[in-house]
């Protein structure tokens, strides 16, 4: 029990800030509705995290790499916790908007340092359970998050849950406070970001990717079944009522049994992860995920759409399990941090131009079929990723007890 104190603290600091942050967004949503009667002025929040991405990650891994990870992650969690409490005492849209953005630039930096501080402090034989653990933490979290929200904003309003989130922003930082400095050094008393740099980091991920194909084949493969996932899921809201006919009710229950299943994913990835290989975890996962979107868009009514969702849901947490363990153990530590901003930048680029692919084509086609095409493309790259990951050549990539020579 002694070897998981340090996981279990950097655990509860995460799943406290993930918590926070379903509250805040549900809370943030309905406040910016409540300012200006506008749609379209809640629309314009997803856009933002987007325009944080593209102005931050050419670079952000630059100083990642090149800091303390720990003191950044505090860093990071200060800022956050400051710039929301402030959200609600601000009457303009505009500068609400302006501090947004202030908040996801720093959280950028927060996904990619947590990711090279967790493979630094958990062994390589243990990073599968706890990345369960931690897909556990997150499903419980939106769960949990919006009940709680909905019961908080009923009897006390808005405010009090946007001051929440700044608050598990505080816990957070507190918690990664008392966790241990996995850096021996680091050159942060003196950075300077400057465009040579930036160009020579881009060369540097550039020759790991070239000299490390096995490992980008399986990447490339297992991102874009993702993120044909990922575009899918805009036009599940408009499938459920256009197609199926259910009510927003009826969509609320679906999402929320979905969370179960990811839970209850989640919680037997994290039981069988010494008796399961990587690679199943990876490639089955992955596959059955897909199919599980090709089940809910060929379903007809609330049952096969809640059973859809619910198969779906619990074999995405192997599959997110199994995908940031394979992540942490190939990829050198003293680059992850490039890597991830850099890779976060182009999957972003591929995301919203797939996104906008499906709804084009759904404009043009009946939505069930475009998005069943669009599943089974999905499913075609997930076969080829499962029959990929189990060429003799790739066991090296999934071996998880050898020790990591970066």
């Amino acid at each position: 029990m002694n070897i998981w104190k340090k996981p279990i603290l950097l655990l509860s600091g995460i799943g406290i800030s993930y918590l926070g942050n379903w509250i805040y967004l549900i809370a943030l949503n309905l406040s910016i509705l409540e300012l200006t009667g506008s749609a379209a002025a809640v629309a314009g929040l997803y856009i933002i995290r987007p325009i944080a991405v593209l102005l931050t990650n050419t670079w952000a891994g630059s100083v990642i790499d090149r800091v303390n990870k720990r003191y950044l992650m505090i860093a990071i969690d200060l800022i956050r916790g400051v710039l929301v409490f402030c959200i609600p005492f601000i009457g303009s849209l505009w500068i609400i908007y302006t501090i947004l953005l202030m908040i996801n630039i720093v959280g950028s930096f927060f996904g990619p340092s947590s990711s090279v501080y967790i493979t630094k402090l958990i062994p390589r034989d243990n990073r599968k359970r706890f990345n369960s653990i931690m897909s556990m933490t997150n499903s419980g979290a939106f769960l949990l998050g919006p009940a709680i929200a909905g019961i908080l904003i009923m009897h006390v309003g808005t405010e009090l849950c946007i001051i929440i989130n700044a608050v598990t922003f505080l816990v957070c930082a507190f918690f990664i406070y008392l966790l241990p400095n996995v850096d021996e050094k680091s050159n942060n008393s003196q950075l300077q970001i400057h465009w040579k740099m930036i160009m020579k980091d881009w060369i540097i991920v550039k020759n790991f990717a070239l000299k490390a194909r096995n490992f980008i084949i399986i990447y490339l493969l297992f991102q874009l079944a993702l993120l044909i996932g990922f575009s899918l899921d805009s036009q599940e809201v408009t499938f459920i009522k256009q197609n199926i006919k259910l009510s927003d009710r009826d969509y609320g229950i679906i999402v929320s049994i979905t969370g179960i299943g990811s839970l209850t994913g989640a919680a037997v990835a994290a039981i069988l992860a010494k008796k399961l290989q990587l690679k199943l975890y990876l490639g089955v996962g992955m596959l059955l995920t897909s199919v599980g979107y090709v089940g809910f868009y060929s379903s007809y009514n609330f049952l096969t759409a809640t059973l859809a969702f619910i198969f779906l849901g619990f074999f995405m947490a192997f599959a997110n399990a199994g995908y940031a363990t394979f992540f942490q153990n190939n990829v050198p530590i003293e680059i992850m941090g490039r890597f991830s901003s850099i890779a976060d930048m182009f999957q972003g680029v591929v995301q919203i131009g797939l996104t906008l692919l499906l709804g084009l084509f759904a404009e043009w086609y009946t939505l069930q079929l475009v998005c069943l095409i669009f599943s089974i493309i999905g499913t075609v790259l997930a076969v080829i990723l499962l029959l990929t990951i189990f060429i003799p050549s790739k066991a090296v990539l999934f071996e998880e007890n050898k020790k990591m020579t970066g």
